[in-house]
């Protein structure tokens, strides 16, 4: 029994909630992280809550994807020894984990506006959709990746009544088609060690050239759109605070250097993330599990706890 359960949390994929947490991003660039409304739980509680929903569909649809999947899975050099492929996890014993999974994300969502109902629908016909058709099919690919990141940011800021930046909402789609990319381009080492009959389907109709077209392209949009929109994101409050804290600081800094737009400050280490991911596809073919990269690469995680660690200073402090 404890055999089967842990064979059941390893078909979950827990590592892949990371990416859960883009349901965040609206709240906090927003400003409204410790907002609370009377009478109601605050913000931060309510996300979090979105955010296990969305844990537990997530998981139910990696355990779609393997049902799918477990004839060729059977067969690949990596895929064979997933819990499914391997013949460990007993199929109705999957199938009948996603239908409780699929049932306790509609009981959960109940209680939530209608958009994000709608939201969660939609994200679960793309996954769906994707894991059976979509994922063959060159560009398609990409893009469907790209657009499950932007379902969840939108639907954590709906499930609070948010507006979002339009150019937060460029650099959501900058980096979810960026790390799609890298993942496409660490996967063709399936073709250059000889696995051809392993490789996606979708991945035989990208040259290493048109890959690297793509990476450059989404690449550079991922640090200009977060450049763009740190440039016309203002912290007004906490440059008047602290102002009239040290009110002699505004007449000993020069002019260049009072600025309200103090989220500029964070433009290096995203630079530096995004060229520090660049060496771990190229360099080390490292791109085909972004969650791993975020997990076990010191240097990136180093960063992106920085980069965190300032945003909320400088929108909340």
């Amino acid at each position: 029994m404890d055999n089967l359960l842990f064979l059941l949390i390893k078909s979950f994929r827990p590592k892949q909630w990371l990416k859960n947490l883009s349901v965040y991003a609206a709240l906090i660039f927003s400003g409204f992280f410790f907002y609370q409304e009377s009478g109601q739980l605050p913000y931060f509680l309510i996300v979090t809550y979105a955010f296990f929903i969305f844990c537990v569909l997530t998981s139910s649809i990696y355990l779609i994807n393997d049902l799918f999947d477990i004839k060729s899975d059977k067969n690949h050099p990596f895929k064979k020894n997933r819990p499914l492929a391997s013949g460990k996890l007993p199929v109705p014993i999957a199938i009948f984990s996603v239908v409780v999974g699929l049932a306790v994300v509609f009981f959960l969502s109940l209680n939530l506006p209608s958009f994000f109902k709608i939201l969660v629908f939609a994200y679960f016909a793309l996954q769906v959709l994707y894991s059976s058709k979509l994922k063959h099919y060159a560009i398609l690919d990409i893009i469907s990746i790209a657009l499950g990141f932007l379902i969840r940011v939108y639907a954590g800021a709906v499930v609070v009544n948010l507006h979002m930046n339009v150019w937060f909402l460029l650099t959501v789609i900058s980096v979810s088609l960026f790390m799609a990319v890298g993942k496409r381009q660490s996967e063709r080492t399936l073709l250059s060690n000889n696995h051809v009959e392993f490789a996606r389907l979708s991945l035989k109709k990208y040259s290493q050239r048109l890959l690297d077209q793509y990476t450059a392209v989404f690449a550079t949009s991922t640090w200009l759109t977060y450049a763009i929109f740190t440039f016309q994101s203002y912290t007004s409050q906490g440059v008047n605070l602290l102002y009239e804290k040290f009110p002699n600081l505004y007449f000993i800094l020069p002019k260049t250097l009072q600025s309200q737009k103090l989220l500029m400050l964070t433009l290096p280490f995203v630079i530096f993330g995004v060229m520090r991911y660049l060496q771990l596809i190229y360099e080390e073919n490292k791109g085909e599990a972004p969650e791993d990269i975020l997990l076990k690469d010191r240097p990136l995680l180093i960063t992106v706890f920085i980069w965190f660690l300032l945003v909320i200073f400088l929108i909340y402090a």
